[in-house]
């Protein structure tokens, strides 16, 4: 797996700061998908879809508090 990076233009962080960065694009073709977002900040948002089709998602301030960190039950898959 080789990830794709891509930069984005500035936007509300989890921080509340607008900020810009880059997102992270990942798929092994099998059903594994990392979408991450990484802000200049410091920030970030995590979405991980697995094999089995349940979901992470996790947002962290640049202070390292969490905003949000849940896990989702397969889909019916």
């Amino acid at each position: 797996m080789t990830g794709t990076k891509t930069p984005f233009a500035p936007e509300t962080a989890p921080c509340g700061k607008r900020s810009g960065g880059e997102r992270l694009f990942d798929d092994d073709g099998y059903g594994l998908v990392i979408r991450d977002q990484f802000f200049d900040c410091g920030c970030r948002r995590i979405r991980h879809e697995y094999h089995d089709g349940s979901i992470h998602l996790s947002v962290v301030r640049h202070d390292g508090r969490r905003v949000r960190d849940q896990s989702e039950p397969d889909r019916g898959k």
